[in-house]
């Protein structure tokens, strides 16, 4: 079984859901974090029903997120994601919209094949000086 982490920081960016073909849904969500000078910025995302996790929060909010790490291969490339399964406005309140804090850990939780893989992910060209990022 997967191990549960969590994640105290301020929302920055909520994308709208996106619904593939198979009939798949998604909803990525940006949590910024601070680290010392640099501050972290951390993309999670909410599949099928716990797309609703993020309603009622807005940029600026502080959350504290629950989330698994999953991890596939397509391709002969590898992913990682980071699967949010519980969102809470700090001070203890769930996130508007959820009738209380959803915790599916432990034996509810979401299963490791939720994800699909993303395309347009990985750098075909270009080296690893190529980006801004200050490390």
């Amino acid at each position: 079984m997967a191990k549960g982490f969590e994640l105290e920081g301020t929302v920055k960016v909520i994308d709208e859901v996106q619904t593939f073909a198979s009939g798949f849904s998604k909803r990525e969500f940006v949590v910024e974090i601070e680290d010392g000078k640099y501050p972290q910025s951390i993309k999670f995302e909410c599949v099928k029903d716990k797309t609703s996790l993020t309603d009622g929060l807005q940029i600026g909010d502080a959350v504290k997120v629950s989330f698994d790490i999953r991890g596939n291969e397509y391709n002969g490339r590898y992913y990682v994601n980071l699967n949010a399964w519980k969102v809470e406005k700090a001070g203890g309140g769930a996130a508007p919209d959820q009738g209380g804090a959803q915790d599916f850990g432990g034996e509810g939780a979401p299963p490791s094949n939720l994800s699909e893989p993303p395309g347009g992910y990985g750098r075909d060209s270009g080296s690893p000086n190529d980006d801004d990022i200050p490390f």
